[in-house]
């Protein structure tokens, strides 16, 4: 994405996009910093998760959006709440490509957690020139570590 529309959608959103190794080097920064993966049941059990037990952290399963229905999950701010979360924390997004996780983002905001970033490229990224996800950008293209559940 071009940088000027990319800090336009930033400016909209009020969520700022941050690239997955700067997630990381704040997660390990940070102890308060937690990574939420908002993808479905089904993307963390077949495609994988962000992998950060050298962080001594795992990420915090919500999902953005219910499979298989894909409506967007109207407890995400609950959920966000029942796990302890609260203003203080940094909250990292993650999906597959960065388009849930900038609305997980603003509902969080929304939600009064004003410390909301998204993680730019999400844990696939875009597709590359054969149709394939995971080797253009993203997590997974960062050599960041990641597992199959």
């Amino acid at each position: 994405m071009p940088a000027d529309e990319t800090m336009e959608r930033e400016r909209m959103a009020g969520v700022p996009d941050i690239s997955p190794a700067e997630t990381w080097e704040a997660l390990k920064a940070d102890p308060d910093a937690v990574l939420i993966d908002v993808r479905t049941d089904a993307e963390w059990n077949f495609v994988g998760l962000p992998d950060i037990a050298d962080l001594a952290k795992q990420p915090l399963l919500i999902p953005w959006q219910m499979y298989p229905s894909m409506e967007v999950n109207r407890a995400f701010a609950e959920h966000l709440r029942k796990a302890g979360l609260t203003e203080a924390n940094s909250l990292y997004f993650i999906c597959r490509s960065g388009a849930r996780s900038l609305s997980a983002g603003m509902a969080a905001q929304a939600a009064g957690f004003p410390r909301a970033f998204n993680v730019a490229d999400g844990f696939e990224g875009p597709v590359d020139a054969e149709g394939h996800r995971g080797s253009i950008a993203g997590w997974k293209a960062s050599g960041l570590p990641w597992r199959q559940r």
